[in-house]
């Protein structure tokens, strides 16, 4: 049986990265953005996150050094996020509000439309900071999915996430 993996959140957090679920790799070893064909680490990199490109082992690492948290909006790790049922949104939207409400990090960013289009129950969304947040007191940016099935260039992946980078500078 595949387990969630832990959050790896905290207080005064300048970024919490929020994506769809945990992949399978990420069940199996415990660390966020696992998949070999997932893109993060190297579009953090890329774009001035962090300061060299770091693996998913060191996922919390970024935490003490960069104060940048993970979590999911869905537990439940799948193959695709396809997989994931209504239901299963629903209640994991409830708890991601919790958290983030508890937490506060300054800048909420969902990796990936899908994910802010469930969070926030919005049809429409553009990429980059959110005019109109949905929660109270943080700022909500839109990124794309890292995964390797999206299919936009990496080179215009990096540019949104710079964008995130001028944000908590």
């Amino acid at each position: 049986m595949l387990k969630p993996i832990p959050d790896v959140l905290d207080y005064d957090l300048k970024i919490v990265f929020v994506g769809f679920n945990p992949s399978i790799r990420s069940s199996k070893t415990g660390h966020n953005f696992a998949n070999p064909r997932n893109r993060f680490w190297k579009i953090l990199h890329q774009s001035g996150l962090t300061d060299r490109m770091y693996t998913p082992g060191e996922d919390r690492i970024l935490l003490d050094k960069f104060g940048y948290g993970f979590t999911n909006i869905v537990e439940r790790p799948t193959k695709e996020a396809a997989e994931i049922t209504n239901k299963e949104y629903k209640v994991g939207k409830e708890k991601l509000v919790k958290k983030l409400n508890r937490y506060q990090a300054e800048v909420v960013c969902f990796v990936g439309k899908g994910v802010y289009n469930q969070y926030s129950g919005r049809r429409k969304v553009g990429w980059g900071l959110q005019d109109d947040p949905v929660g109270s007191g943080m700022k909500e940016f839109v990124a794309p999915s890292s995964s390797g099935l999206v299919r936009i260039k990496l080179e215009e992946i990096v540019r949104i996430y710079k964008q995130l980078k001028e944000i908590i500078e």
